[in-house]
């Protein structure tokens, strides 16, 4: 998400850079006593232009429906890059990368046959999601699994793994 942020802030930045220069140029030619290149085209049609038409109302709602979605865009929350180890120390860990071998822990437990985990953050802390196929009675073994390659990690996890464990279909 963040270079999608920087290249919106940079067109943002464009634009309103080329929207100053050719405000500037307009008014330099109204003060010379000249009509601009932009103005004297666009005074005409923006004076005509009635609420009621057709392309000025979908021209609004469009413009409107962009703003809600930048909007919704940039108050979600998105799942971080990197996960840091302790506030002092400035190591950290990829989220991915670690999510994937908290996974492949997971399902080195016998009874588990596949198995995912989302690293879930809440403020600074964070904490893995472990969602398994396997047998519910393997949940401390997987749990214990987790826990030890946080551990070779050196990933501070504070407090319980959340672990899901599932039947596997078929089988009863």
């Amino acid at each position: 998400m963040r270079s999608i942020n920087r290249v919106a802030t940079l067109l943002l930045a464009v634009a309103l850079l080329v929207g100053g220069i050719l405000v500037a140029v307009e008014a330099l030619l109204a003060a010379l006593g000249r009509s601009g290149p932009v103005l004297s085209r666009w005074s005409v049609t923006l004076t005509a232009a009635r609420w009621q038409d057709g392309p000025v109302r979908a021209l609004a709602a469009a413009a409107t429906l962009l703003g809600l979605v930048i909007l919704a865009a940039e108050l979600r929350r998105w799942h971080p890059t990197r996960l840091r180890l302790t506030d002092d120390d400035g190591w950290h860990l990829h989220r991915r990368s670690m999510e994937r071998r908290l996974a492949r822990a997971a399902r080195s437990v016998p009874s588990v046959r596949r198995a995912r985990v989302r690293v879930r953050r809440r403020g600074d802390s964070w904490r893995p999601r472990v969602t398994a196929t396997g047998d519910p009675a393997a949940r401390a073994d997987v749990e214990f699994a987790v826990h030890r390659e946080l551990d070779r990690l050196a990933a501070p996890c504070r407090g319980r793994i959340e672990v899901r464990l599932s039947p596997a279909r078929g089988t009863t």
